[in-house]
């Protein structure tokens, strides 16, 4: 049975490669039930290169 710190350990990896592959974390709040803090913080944990707000259709204005 895998502790709970492998636990953790797989869960980051999973976050990681589903907000790399285009996951937003709100998405990945929707499919842990985790909140939008705890997943933030969970991606930055594993050493998440973080996106810029605003997803795939933000237009930045000058």
């Amino acid at each position: 049975m895998p502790t709970s710190k492998e636990l953790r350990a797989e869960l980051l990896h999973e976050l990681r490669n589903a907000y790399e592959g285009g996951a937003s974390i709100r998405t990945l709040v929707a499919s842990t039930g985790r909140s939008y803090g705890s997943i933030h913080s969970m991606l930055r944990e594993s050493g998440t290169t973080m996106r810029s707000r605003g997803g795939p259709n933000h237009i930045r204005h000058r």
